[in-house]
């Protein structure tokens, strides 16, 4: 499978805050995470924990934590390299896989966000 060559050169880091809502659509998400549709869709068959909740006509609404753990997903195939089965064996590992410094890399990144409107 091809990675989006543009989607790989950007860090999980340097991701766009993700706004304070409860529901966010499969092209939000992309967008959030620069992860094409068709990607965010393979990935919740090939990753247990990844369960956006369903409504009416199969559409997908993704919340916060599905969004951490996109992005956690998305670091370990495009920035550190593991393949599918080792990313899944990963975050096995270690719950869900969303790290207690993911969490404070992305309070920072939204403060600094906030201070920029400010000034």
């Amino acid at each position: 499978m091809s990675h989006d060559p543009v989607a790989t050169e950007v860090k999980v880091s340097e991701l766009p805050p993700i706004p304070s809502k409860r529901y966010f659509t499969i092209g939000e998400v992309s967008r959030l995470c620069m992860v094409k549709p068709h990607v965010l869709r393979y990935w919740e068959q090939e990753f247990a924990q990844l369960k956006p909740v369903t409504r009416r006509g199969n559409r997908r609404y993704y919340q916060q934590h599905d969004i951490k753990l996109i992005r956690k997903i998305r670091s370990f195939l495009y920035e550190e390299g593991f393949t599918i089965t080792g990313a899944r064996s990963k975050l096995g590992k270690k719950g869900e896989g969303v790290s207690v410094k993911a969490d404070i890399s992305e309070v920072r990144r939204e403060l600094e966000v906030l201070l920029q409107r400010l000034q």
